[in-house]
């Protein structure tokens, strides 16, 4: 297991720009090829179509308005409007199509990151708060879907723009041109300096807001607790501190960034006034070198259809930083190895019998750390087996095998023979059934939430599972009954009518073999009661392992394991344990 990242701790994110991360993205807009071709042309188009109207201006200026030709005037103004209107027409349909684009390839993003989020072994849950994996899946991918639904667009709309207008300032006068280029691209070079400088910065302010997620998020999953521990205050300090350095950072970007506006104005006021220098000597200098006013004032409307979009791609090369960021942080989610997958000759466990071994086995979570060594379990067909032991010894590691949550690093663990890295992940989680010390009830019906592990079940083999233990007691209390809707995590059902959900979830999935994970330590004695004469017909002829501090719930086991020192330290009944007098003892007396 990894060490894990915490809400103080900023995660690596990287502040170049990396083009191969965007070349992963062509397998997602490949699909969509004809409508990327679409808002290219008519990109060319909107780029040609906005050049137009400065020509028709320096028209007006030199000729029209002198010939004093009404008619004339009013042609180019209906020109103009017209242009203008194809202009808007462009932009919409371009807007709309990348919008198209863009948000069909982050929903395929979406899919592949949820979907894998559901294959990943739990070490990556293990190594990071929840928080930050909620900002890959949201915050990272929606700040994907902005770019690649406007920025995309926008940063081809202005190389095209670039493109165009350089080859209309040329062929109306390359001096006025050479002004153009003097004064737009030294500022140019300082906007990506600028820009250079607020690059490392947003990266860290990334980070930043991460931490505040992981804190958030922690917070809200343990709100009874804080409270219980009047810790509010506290945990405000704490937030306070985590977004102060937010904020801080947010304050430094913004103080930077202002310099921008200077900087852009200095230079385009310099260049405006240098063109009416140039200007001006050509009209003092004569002899067929005369640059006329309309020349001028259109190519001051040139100067910002040049120099605007030069401005914007230093900002969007800022941003290319921050969504090189996010598409390696999303990558990094997608690409994660799924070391729990099913073999390519994996074999579907059918008919389970339920014997049970652990060969030699040794697991460690981290490096160098060993839980278990050299360990070795034998269990027959139907038999109970009780885990007890110190906390940290090794129980919930020994269920964790058996179910493949984590894989062993040395031996084997095999149902009826069968190693389970060789059975059909489907399959084992199937004839394996566990069921936790906090269940989880999800958002919908009582009878969606029972049906969760065997969706194909009938509404009348659902009521039976629930009758099995009496837990229709507690769902016909309701006046929709089954079809009840529960909130998110079972809020406004108790601890114990939690635990008889899952319960009945189990008994209607009806496993080979069964697990109970501390799963009757939150549950009043009247209830275990109940529990407990269900257990008793759902585990014949089962096998069944117990990790339970209960006696009641462990007494009766074929088999008492005590878990020690990374093996097992005594097993037997629980009259022969207590006849020994040793650590089984003392946990008991």
């Amino acid at each position: 297991m990894a060490q894990r990242n915490t809400y103080y701790q900023d995660e690596n994110i990287s502040t170049k720009i990396d083009f191969k991360q965007f070349g992963r993205t062509l397998r997602y807009i490949l699909p969509f090829k004809k409508i990327f071709n679409i808002v290219c042309i008519l990109m060319f188009v909107s780029a040609v179509a906005s050049m137009i109207p400065p020509l028709l201006l320096r028209r007006i200026i030199n000729k029209t308005v002198y010939d004093k030709n009404m008619q004339e005037f009013l042609f180019i103004i209906a020109g103009m409007a017209v242009l203008t209107g194809i202009q808007i027409a462009i932009t919409y349909f371009q807007q709309t199509l990348m919008g198209k684009l863009g948000h069909n390839v982050i929903a395929d993003i979406r899919q592949d990151i949820f979907y894998r989020l559901q294959q990943l072994p739990f070490d990556y849950f293990d190594s990071r708060p929840d928080g930050k994996i909620v900002v890959r899946v949201t915050e990272y991918v929606n700040e994907l879907a902005n770019f690649f639904s406007n920025y995309v667009l926008q940063f081809l709309v202005y190389i095209v723009m670039i493109v165009v207008s350089t080859v209309f300032m040329l062929s109306i006068s390359p001096r006025l041109t050479l002004v153009v280029f003097c004064s737009v691209v030294p500022m140019m070079i300082c906007v990506l300096l600028l820009r250079s400088r607020l690059k490392p910065m947003f990266s860290r302010l990334r980070a930043k807001n991460s931490n505040r997620s992981a804190y958030i998020v922690e917070s809200l999953m343990g709100e009874k607790i804080i409270k219980n521990c009047n810790r509010a205050d506290t945990n405000l300090h704490t937030y306070a501190e985590i977004h102060g350095k937010c904020l801080r950072q947010w304050q430094t970007i913004f103080a930077l960034n202002e310099v921008n506006t200077p900087i852009v104005e200095i230079f385009w006021n310099a260049g405006t006034i240098a063109m009416f220098g140039v200007a001006l000597a050509s009209i003092l200098a004569g002899k067929g070198n005369i640059i006329d006013a309309g020349t001028v004032v259109a190519f001051t409307s040139y100067m910002g259809l040049f120099s605007g979009p030069l401005t914007q791609i230093a900002v969007l090369i800022q941003q290319l930083s921050q969504v090189t960021s996010d598409l390696e942080q999303v990558f990094d989610t997608i690409d994660y190895p799924v070391t729990i997958a099913d073999s390519p000759d994996a074999v579907t466990l059918k008919d389970v019998k339920g014997q049970v071994d652990f060969n030699d086995v040794t697991f460690s979570y981290e490096p160098g750390i060993n839980i278990l060594e050299h360990f070795d379990l034998h269990v027959r067909p139907g038999e109970t087996i009780a885990l007890v032991g110190p906390t940290g010894a090794g129980k919930t590691t020994v269920i964790n095998m058996l179910t493949r949550f984590y894989d062993v690093q040395k031996g084997t663990v095999c149902i009826d023979g069968i190693d389970v890295r060789n059975t059909a992940l489907s399959s084992l989680r199937r004839e394996v059934g566990v069921l936790m010390q906090d269940p989880f009830i999800f958002k919908g019906s009582i009878m969606e939430n029972i049906r969760y592990g065997r969706p194909g079940a009938t509404d009348e083999e659902c009521i039976a599972a629930a009758k099995k233990i009496r837990a229709d007691v507690c769902i016909t209390k309701f006046t929709d009954g089954y079809n009840h809707m529960l909130d998110e995590r079972g809020a406004g059902l108790s601890a114990g009518e939690k635990q008889l959900l899952s319960f009945t979830r189990i008994i209607l999935k009806n496993p080979s073999v069964i697990i109970l994970d501390e799963a009757t330590s939150s549950i009043d004695t009247e209830t275990e009661m109940l529990i407990q004469k269900a257990l008793d017909i759902l585990i014949k002829d089962k096998t069944a392992f117990v990790v339970a501090h209960r006696l009641s719930t462990i007494r009766n086991a074929d088999r008492i394991l005590y878990i020690a020192n990374k093996t097992i330290a005594e097993q037997g009944t629980h009259e022969e344990l207590m006849a020994k007098h040793g650590l089984y003892y003392e946990l008991n007396v």
